[in-house]
């Protein structure tokens, strides 16, 4: 049996290859389902006079932080030509994303990552996933999520929409070099608000 990661420092445990988003029913302590989350980005993405409301910068990304729904944690972020988030997840926070304008290029792995106990892994064939969002497109994706997402346009600008529950405890970030993946920081809320 192949496991889609393998473990350079290892001891943890077996991964999760499905990619399935935990939209199961909800009790009501547990805040909006990535399929509500999904739902709000998709509608403030399509929400025009918020979209202009986000200044662009022609060379680094921009970001409006907004009201997401029941304590969620939303952003509305502008992506310059060329610029991207490199590979990161949400340090298990769910979540969902939309493109309110211009097309976004989301590289994401269909396993689950150990969240602790080691530097570096070697990914097996078959758990990278490709996708193309144009303007009105989303996704939403579940506690494990770990992808890169960025505007390869030459010339376009695009806006998107982000949303996760609960907010936001810490960002993973790696690097990647054809199959390995390495953990290179880890990033606190304080960091980036």
């Amino acid at each position: 049996m192949s496991l889609p990661v393998r473990t350079s420092t290892s001891g943890t445990g077996a991964a999760d290859t499905t990619g399935a988003v935990d939209t199961g029913v909800k009790s009501p302590a547990a805040g909006p389902t990535p399929a509500e989350l999904l739902d709000f980005v998709r509608r403030s993405a399509a929400d025009a006079e918020l979209v202009s409301s986000l200044p662009l910068d022609p060379e680094g990304r921009t970001w409006i932080r907004l009201n997401g729904p029941a304590g969620s944690e939303a952003w509305l972020i502008g992506w310059p030509p060329g610029t991207g988030t490199g590979w990161h997840d949400h340090g298990g926070s769910h979540g969902a994303f939309a493109t309110a304008s211009g097309t976004l290029k989301e590289d994401s792995l269909a396993a689950r990552l150990p969240t602790e106990g080691w530097k570096t892994l070697e990914l097996a064939e078959g758990v990278d996933r490709e996708r193309q969002l144009t303007a009105g497109e989303g996704r939403a994706f579940g506690r494990h999520h770990v992808h890169e997402v960025r505007n390869e346009s030459g010339a376009e600008h695009a806006v998107s929409v982000h949303a996760y529950y609960p907010p936001l405890p810490l960002m993973r970030r790696y690097s990647r070099t054809g199959a390995v993946l390495r953990l290179e920081q880890v990033e606190r809320p304080e960091e980036w608000q």
